[in-house]
């Protein structure tokens, strides 16, 4: 196998010092993650890379399963020549031992160790085998999932979140259907639009809540971030040249269709979100495409005592310092778990914490299988450009998060039987009752009234949602502390733990 092949899993390389602790210990392989390993692994650090899924790239490179035969990949990505760089880097030190990457591995708890931190988590096929990994220092990089806000209709066959409908194409080649509006609100939604007209989907309307003239009002930002206002009119460009209409300061209020998507209900929005009276227009389309931006996984960090704050855009992110240091002693957090702000951000932010990492290991790191970093002035001065490009590209993060913030107004999309929480059936006029009339002023209290959030996905999908119908108590509190970040088998805990590598 090619080293560092994007299609295929990396093999796993042997245990990094005798007694089985790693350096730095990575969780997630998305795009801070492999930057940061691969960076650590250069400076001379035995670096364990765990991650939930079967390649690495997270879900921005997510790439076509191997046997679907993809002879581009490329087409469904932007950058793709940085990723494969990125992994051809990340292969070679897999092959080589300083890296220690272990796939299908969800980390589910940690805690500290005698000489760090000790890793808990669950693989397998059944994730039914629960495995334990011990570092020195911990980096995470858990990403981010999609934000969701319900309305009328959006649990019909049919409609898929806008990022899950760029997942379905990047690793299935799998279009959700023909005819496809996209809607929402965000910058993700028209990179998902082209993507799709792409492939050969036919998007007639491309429906966002906010406005994009709103970035005007930061001209000194866009100013030092000619980047993004560059990928903006390219992605606007492609839209209008396959004729996709663009609906700013509207939303779909409604999806019809009893079996599949037959329509939606398209309305005008006032500036917060309330749509106006006498604006709804009903267009047909066999699928919807929903999302309302990112939110960042902050489970494990919040379960270590990170602190965490409130972004613009209403999400909560991990506060790190500016060498990307969390507020607890010997972790660090890079990309989208500190706040959404794209792939080149995650980029940065995984280098430069890597390059921390080092600073504090010093005369601990030994390299192993040769290579290793350069002196300590170049490691300077690039350190010093990273927190430039990084600050920058924060602060137009600041203004994204800004511009697409939900407003309150979304709430008057919501009937009373209106599905919030999908996993447990529980509708908008379950939450507001159990608020108006039960006295819950949390979204704790919600969940144990109603169940909100009690489903496998564990409030992912309607969390933010739930605290925002019990009113702004709720919505500016940070997420809760629990003892297990992701869902796990009763058989896993029961279960004898092992190492991998030590052959237990």
């Amino acid at each position: 196998m090619r080293a560092g092949s994007p299609g295929e899993p990396l093999i796993p390389a042997p245990d990094p010092s005798p007694d089985g602790t790693s350096g730095l210990a990575v969780v997630g392989a998305g795009p801070a993650g492999m930057a940061a390993a691969v960076t650590a692994a250069d400076q001379g650090i035995d670096v364990t890379v765990l991650d939930a899924a079967a390649r690495p790239g997270g879900q921005f490179y997510r790439s076509p399963e191997p046997g679907l035969g993809a002879t581009r990949p490329e087409a469904l990505h932007h950058d793709w020549p940085v990723f494969t760089a990125l992994a051809e880097r990340f292969g070679r030190h897999v092959l080589a031992g300083r890296i220690r990457h272990l796939a299908r591995h969800q980390v589910w708890a940690v805690e500290r160790a005698d000489d760090g931190w000790r890793l808990h988590a669950v693989t397998g096929t059944e994730g039914d085998v629960r495995t334990e990994v011990d570092a020195r220092r911990l980096l995470i990089a858990t990403g981010s999932h999609e934000r969701h806000l319900p309305s009328p209709g959006w649990t019909t066959p049919g409609v898929v979140g806008a990022a899950g409908a760029q997942a379905m194409l990047k690793s299935g080649l799998v279009l959700p259907g023909r005819r496809i509006v996209v809607a929402g609100s965000g910058p993700l939604l028209q990179a998902v639009a082209v993507s799709l007209v792409r492939a050969g989907a036919e998007v007639p309307l491309l429906v966002e809540a906010a406005g994009y003239e709103s970035y005007a009002r930061a001209p000194a930002t866009l100013a030092v971030n000619p980047g993004k206002a560059a990928e903006g009119a390219r992605n606007m460009f492609q839209l209008l040249r396959h004729g996709v209409r663009i609906r700013t300061h509207s939303a779909v209020t409604a999806v019809h269709g009893r079996h599949r998507v037959e329509g939606v209900t398209v309305s005008r929005l006032d500036r917060d979100w309330r749509p106006v009276p006498g604006t709804e227009r009903r267009h047909p389309c066999d699928a919807v495409a929903l999302g309302h931006g990112l939110e960042p996984r902050t489970e494990l960090a919040a379960a270590l005592g990170c602190a965490t704050r409130e972004r613009a855009d209403g999400t909560h992110g991990v506060v790190v310092d500016a060498q990307l240091r969390t507020t607890v002693p010997g972790v660090w957090a890079a990309g989208e778990a500190g706040g959404i702000g794209g792939v080149q951000l995650a980029l940065a932010e995984g280098e430069l914490a890597a390059l921390s990492v080092a600073r504090q290991a010093g005369p601990e790191k030994v390299f192993r299988g040769g290579g290793g970093g350069g002196g300590g002035g170049g490691q300077g001065r690039r350190a010093v450009a990273l927190h430039r490009a990084r600050t920058r590209m924060r602060r137009f993060a600041e203004v994204m998060g800004a511009v697409h913030r939900p407003r309150p107004g979304w709430r008057q999309w919501l009937s009373g039987d209106t599905e919030v929480c999908r996993c447990e059936e529980v509708s908008a006029g379950r939450i507001l009752t159990s608020v108006s009339e039960l006295g819950a002023g949390d979204a704790r209290t919600v969940k144990l009234l109603t169940r909100a959030g009690m489903g496998w996905c564990q409030g992912q999908t309607c969390g933010f949602a739930v605290r925002e119908l019990v009113g702004p108590a709720a919505g500016g509190a940070g997420p809760g502390r629990r003892p297990l970040a992701c869902p796990v088998l009763l058989s896993a805990l029961a279960g004898d733990p092992h190492k991998p590598g030590t052959g237990d």
